[in-house]
């Protein structure tokens, strides 16, 4: 099968596609003839060698999300049969021909929905929506911030967070994405350098009752600052830095929580448990076309090197597909 290939740690250069040994399911697992792949910045950071793939993963073949049909099952699987519309998350190995999954970790691909449509779903919108509700227990009627509003995550978590009913604030250092995020229902579009008086400007003080972060360090001393008491912070990525100096009294004043959560390092049975609650709450509104997969472009296969040099550029709003057909 053919398959990108990190030839060693560097630049977009270092990208190939090689045929490579097609795997074979066994046990639980199920073979699946992938027809689009998404792109995520921990691809990127893989081929610069500071996110190695977990154990059970290739190391070498990047990609944590997929779209394709079932093409050949392990002798325990019970849920697919070949020729079924899957897509679904792995630790890695998705930008090939075929890839394997655990059968609980796929999700049949909603009728309305093609395969670069949904291979834009499943690591953004199952890590925003276990971001917002399972990790950060977002509720009706809250005011919620999210950073990198024009990220695959953000688009995502923006549409979900607006569907439960929440006030939505976003950030982007490019103001043309916050404009296009109001479509999808950000309400308030920030910059990213004074964000924190804005809010408490537009709140009158109140601040927001969750923050869903990708930065890090950098946002810290304003995230503190925006949070309402007993506000929350998820962190689910450290994009600017994952040092920084914390004032304990702000969060003793304000009784902050603070979670930090990433989907790709987790156990089977966590990503088992995202996965179902992702199937329940997040499917029928994709179904009905409430919530969409926003994708900015489609790549060929070959052109892998391409899609890294965009992504690292930054200027994408929603999510870079690949195409592997």
């Amino acid at each position: 099968m053919r398959a990108v290939v990190i030839t060693r740690p560097g630049g977009p250069e270092v990208l190939t596609v090689q045929e490579v040994t097609t795997p074979e399911p066994v046990g639980e697992q199920v073979r699946v003839r992938v027809r689009a792949a998404g792109l995520n910045r921990a691809d990127l950071a893989q081929r610069q060698g500071s996110y190695p793939a977990p154990p059970g993963s290739p190391a070498d073949i990047p990609g944590l999300e997929f779209a394709g049909e079932v093409d050949a099952v392990g002798p325990l699987v019970t849920r697919w049969k070949p020729g079924q519309r899957v897509m679904g998350i792995v630790g890695g190995g998705g930008q090939a021909e075929y890839v394997l999954s655990h059968e609980g970790l796929l999700i049949e691909i909603p009728a309305n929905l093609d395969y670069v449509q949904a291979a834009a779903i499943p690591e953004v919108f199952i890590t925003a929506h276990d971001g917002l509700f399972t990790q950060g227990d977002l509720r009706m009627g809250e005011r919620v911030l999210i950073h990198a509003a024009g990220s695959g995550v953000g688009t995502a978590a923006i549409q979900l967070a607006h569907a439960t009913g929440a006030t939505v604030f976003g950030t982007s250092r490019t103001p043309a994405k916050l404009e296009k995020a109001r479509s999808l229902g950000l309400d308030a579009g920030l910059s990213d350098q004074n964000f924190a008086e804005e809010i408490n400007n537009l709140t009158q003080g109140a601040g927001v009752h969750m923050i869903l972060d990708f930065v890090g360090a950098p946002y810290l001393a304003q995230n503190f600052a925006a949070l309402a008491p007993w506000g929350r912070i998820v962190f689910i990525s450290t994009l600017g830095g994952a040092q920084a100096s914390v004032n304990l009294g702000q969060i003793m004043a304000k009784r902050i929580q603070i979670r930090g959560c990433t989907l790709r390092s987790r156990s089977l049975e966590e990503k088992l448990s995202a996965t179902r609650r992702f199937a329940t709450e997040v499917l029928p509104l994709l179904a009905n076309g409430k919530v969409l997969p926003i994708v900015e472009q489609v790549y060929p296969l070959r052109e892998i090197a391409a899609a890294h040099q965009a992504m690292g550029q930054n200027k994408n709003f929603g999510k870079l597909i690949l195409s592997v057909d």
